[in-house]
């Protein structure tokens, strides 16, 4: 495969993504592919080869307050028929700006599919530009950043972040491109703590005034303001008024180096915190392995790749806590986290007091706990998008026109062979997608417009369906589910939106639906059998029947009155079977059953009760003596007026009044 790397930053610079950059030119490299690098000199016009042939640098202009970034314009056009004779497969952009524009338009002119791996949180740098520090222009200046950074995240075809944190970020600024996590990979065998070398790990103590016995404390990276080295150094002059032994050595160069020195001599800690200026990347693994254990105070990393390098080389970590961290420090077994200048005293404090045998052990967890952040994964996992993205490349469209309607937008795409789909989407997935007549879809952003066409779909259909009758969640979903074409994800897409916008409401349906039930009459079981059926949560039923509950004996009393004006011609013992059966199947409670049956008067029922028997027993005989007679009519009569409640001796007492015309009486 031949793959370009266009970066603003690369070796000799030291920085994160000049180090990430490189990490991933080897790797490509070592297993065999053809890679080029796109990065920038100190120069005032044109570019330049290395003697490799495979590092093209474009002039720039050094940015001393920026930690020395050489900035680039995006136009060059003479560099740009060098990458054309690249004959590229794949471009992937590190940085969003200079390089990474001038990048964006290599692969808009050449046809080469394009990601881009967002490594550094802008929002964390405005107060660079802020000169007037403004809180006001502050806030601009971050809504900036987050209309840039779509901006610039749409115009690639996938996205790569090192953590969940900076994805997050992303979708936080409505990035419409797929996202895919990779942390940083790192050649970890380099920083292995087994080749140690004592002859360095003595001169570089040495070379700072510190002991072979001391505990060292080490910061390896820039230092900057958002880098919170100042809370740091507190922290160490706090320690000092303890009196805990440690020392604190810090390796790097920045804006702030002047401020941390000046800061450290005012506290007086001057002998305990010493500043060794940025150093040569190769020799930064034997400064980790002259330390007992690693500081950052940072929240601004995207992944934090000095925290891995600090625990592949054996150093358990002091960090405040970061999203970046939740799989590398843990609390007492990796490293220990504060908040405060003092809270990292009483850490550092407990950090003293450890053996020899007790660090070791901690060391081992630190070196197995980043074992997945080997760059061989970090290969393997790049490698998997770049195969994603160029076979998706292939299946590209392009969008020929919008057109926004009421409630949606017709979205219509026109593929190589100039075949024209339409597509139906949200106006919110439209803003989101940022879709314009022109713009180049992928296989990946074709299947996601074809998924978002679906969502949009079924969301109208099921307006329709809930405006003719309100319905649960649960019942919608299931609905869904059986008539149309939504998985999992969509499905939850279209209920997410049909309850935004207030067409599904459960707690107003449990409401609603209680209501009307206990209106027609029904009983409490009877409702909430209903409800949970339907999905409604047990805990909104409960609720909603607690509200009606004063209502329920005189619904009961209703609905039995009413069940009564049905059976009036019957025993009163049979009416009390039939209004318990009746009310239990209406969903009322025995105890409130039994409360109803009590306060009814039954004795105008009584009255005609004999009356009633009479009819019973004639109404038998007439159906009866066309089959039998004798002894086995009475059997046949008696037994019907028993089933229907009426008492022995009642039912005797009016047989024996009976003419049976059959010569018994």
């Amino acid at each position: 495969m031949r793959i370009g790397l266009f970066s603003d930053t690369f070796p000799p610079d030291i920085n994160g993504v000049a180090n990430s950059t490189n990490i991933l030119y080897r790797e490509l490299t070592e297993h065999g592919h053809d890679v080029y690098v796109v990065a920038t000199y100190n120069g005032l016009m044109g570019y330049e080869w290395d003697e490799t042939g495979h590092i093209l640098r474009l002039a720039g202009v050094k940015l001393k307050f920026l930690y020395g970034y050489n900035l680039t314009g995006p136009i060059h056009e003479e560099a740009l028929r060098e990458i054309e004779k690249l004959h590229l497969d794949i471009i992937h952009v590190q940085t969003e700006f200079g390089v990474g524009m001038f990048a964006r338009i290599c692969a808009r002119r050449l046809d080469i599919p394009i990601v881009s791996t967002y490594h550094t949180t802008y929002e964390d740098y405005t107060h660079y530009l802020n000169f007037l520090h403004s809180e006001i222009l502050d806030g601009w200046m971050k809504k900036g950043v987050a209309i840039a950074s779509r901006l610039v995240g749409d115009s690639t075809d996938e996205v790569i972040t090192p953590s969940e944190k900076t994805k997050e970020l992303l979708e936080g600024y409505r990035v419409s491109r797929e996202i895919e996590v990779i942390p940083t990979g790192l050649p970890l065998d380099s920083f292995s703590p087994d080749l140690l070398n004592p002859e360095l790990y003595t001169e570089i103590r040495r070379e700072f005034g510190f002991s072979e016995k001391d505990r060292v404390i080490i910061y390896v990276g820039r230092l900057a303001e958002e880098k919170a080295l100042d809370l740091v150094i507190r922290g160490f002059a706090e320690a000092d008024k303890r009196k805990i032994p440690v020392k604190l050595l810090i390796v790097g160069g920045g804006p702030d180096f002047g401020h941390l020195q000046e800061m450290a001599e005012q506290l007086g800690i001057s002998d305990m915190v010493r500043l060794a200026g940025p150093r040569p990347a190769n020799q930064v693994p034997d400064f980790y392995r002259a330390a007992n254990a690693f500081v950052s105070a940072s929240l601004s990393e995207t992944q934090g790749m000095t925290f891995i390098e600090a625990l592949a080389s054996g150093l358990p970590l002091f960090a405040r806590r970061d999203e970046v961290l939740a799989d590398l420090l843990i609390d007492g077994e990796t490293g220990w986290y504060f908040s405060s200048p003092e809270d990292f005293a009483d850490r550092l404090e407990q950090f003293v007091r450890l053996s020899d045998a007790e660090l070791s052990a901690i060391s081992q967890r630190c070196v197995q706990q980043v074992k997945p952040y080997s760059s061989e994964i970090f290969f393997q996992n790049i490698i998997q998008v770049y195969e994603r993205v160029i076979r998706d490349h292939t299946e590209s469209v392009t969008v020929t026109k919008t057109a926004l309607k009421d409630t949606y937008v017709d979205v219509t795409v026109e593929d190589s062979s100039r075949k024209e789909t339409g597509y139906q989407i949200s106006l919110d997935d439209y803003d989101v997608q940022n879709l314009k007549a022109g713009m180049k879809l992928n296989g990946t952003a074709v299947q996601k417009l074809h998924s978002l066409s679906l969502i949009a779909r079924t969301y109208q259909r099921c307006i329709r369906k809930l405006a003719a009758k309100d319905r649960s969640e649960a019942e919608m979903r299931t609905w869904i589910k059986e008539n149309t074409e939504c998985g999992a994800e969509q499905t939850d897409t279209v209920i997410g939106r049909l309850k935004k916008h207030g067409y599904i409401d459960d707690e107003r349906y449990c409401e609603s639906t209680v209501r009307s039930m206990s209106a027609s009459l029904h009983g409490p079981r009877r409702i909430h059998d209903d409800l949970k059926k339907k999905g409604i949560d047990e805990s909104l039923i409960e609720k909603n029947l607690d509200e009606i509950s004063g209502q329920q004996p005189d619904h009961a009393m209703q609905y039995a009155r009413k069940v009564m004006r049905t059976h009036e011609g019957g025993s009163v013992r049979r009416l009390i079977s039939t209004l318990r059966t009746k009310l239990l199947q209406q969903g009322y409670e025995g105890a409130m059953i039994d409360r109803v049956i009590s306060e009814i008067d039954f004795a105008g029922i009584e009255e005609k009760e004999t009356e009633n028997l009479r009819a019973a027993a004639a109404k038998a005989v007439r159906h009866y003596k066309r089959k039998y007679a004798g002894n086995e009519l009475k059997k046949r009569v008696y037994a019907s007026c028993a089933q229907q409640g009426y008492d022995h001796e009642d039912i005797q007492k009016v047989m024996e009044e009976t003419e049976w015309n059959d010569g018994q009486n």
